[in-house]
């Protein structure tokens, strides 16, 4: 049954359940039966500009949630060939965008639908950072779940940012009505022995127990470069960098740094870190790695030995050059 009103009668909307009714029908009839943006608009006795604002704001909310069903050749050959190498149960491959500034989002937006698949009732949760896990939240499915447990792995920023770990958390757990725990303290600390004090913290130390009985965690790699998001934060200088980088470190996982095996690095940098052992996170049952680019190929491996990911999301780039190089190093 079609809901429509006399062309050019005016139409009150009052209340957000009024609101949320008109969005709804614009956003059905656009996109489920097809009818163009005019044809809405006389349907529902709008103007073309208010149908375009809502249509808008039904994408930003997650009202309306699009994905590309239609699979390209090659990505899901890739998929076949990283479970195969690798040991993942499931690899998830994107196709490379033209514009390598919008991968960030376009992972992100396959990381919010998995999770939103993936995610259970009691489940606990472990939550690393960075802007690919960020830009997932817009792609999540906000539904109230039963006793779902969220866990930051690690501590937060002390100068505000859009990727701060914490935020992420709290963001993350209020889309899902969740319980969050946080280590709520700076994730790098001035010294081994104000880590080690904190470590001794009750709160600190039941987060840190939690985040040893997680059944899912959802964590991202840094590189090691003057353009990470380590270096754009100001978590390390640059002598720190070549420091670590000196001592083999090729990727950044919890701001942890890793080596090329896989191994994080016995480094007084390291012992400076407030965050969950990402050696520790191995063999979590439903852990997702996700990262792409070319930059991030030797990263993106270190971290899969470190973590033995059950999932891991990239782009057609980056398991191009994770096969490459693992052949090359055979």
């Amino acid at each position: 049954m079609s809901w429509s009103r006399p062309v050019g009668a005016s139409i009150e909307r009052s209340g957000d359940a009024d609101a949320t009714d008109l969005k709804t029908r614009v956003a059905w009839l656009y996109f489920m039966e097809g009818l163009t943006q005019d044809a809405v608009a006389l349907r529902l006795g709008l103007t073309r500009q208010r149908v375009l604002k809502i249509l808008a704001a039904a994408r930003q909310d997650g009202t309306v949630q699009i994905r590309v069903t239609t699979r390209l050749t090659n990505c899901v050959a890739l998929e076949r060939r990283l479970e195969a190498g690798f040991g993942i149960e499931r690899a998830i491959v994107i196709p490379s965008p033209g514009e390598p500034q919008q991968l960030t989002a376009l992972l992100g937006a396959v990381v919010g639908a998995y999770v939103s698949e993936a995610l259970q009732d009691g489940m606990t949760i472990g939550l690393g950072w960075g802007a690919t896990l960020q830009s997932s939240l817009t792609s999540m499915i906000a539904r109230p779940m039963r006793d779902v447990t969220a866990v930051s792995l690690l501590g937060g920023l002390t100068r505000a940012s859009g990727v701060n770990p914490a935020e992420f958390a709290w963001r993350f757990a209020d889309l899902v009505g969740a319980e969050s725990f946080l280590l709520t303290a700076p994730v790098f600390l001035p010294d081994e022995a104000t880590r080690d004090t904190l470590r001794r913290h009750p709160g600190i130390v039941e987060v840190l127990a939690r985040a040893a009985r997680l059944d899912m965690a959802l964590l991202s790699v840094g590189d090691i470069s003057p353009s990470s998001t380590m270096m754009r934060y100001g978590l390390i200088t640059r002598d720190e960098l070549a420091e670590v980088t000196r001592a083999g470190a090729v990727a950044d996982v919890l701001c942890q740094f890793v080596d090329a095996q896989g191994q994080v690095l016995d480094h007084p940098i390291n012992r400076r870190v407030l965050a969950a052992d990402p050696a520790s996170l191995r063999g979590t049952p439903g852990l997702v790695l996700v990262s792409g680019g070319w930059a991030k190929v030797p990263s993106l491996l270190a971290a899969i030995r470190l973590l033995a990911p059950r999932v891991l999301i990239t782009d057609e780039i980056a398991a191009e050059g994770l096969l490459r190089l693992t052949e090359t190093e055979a």
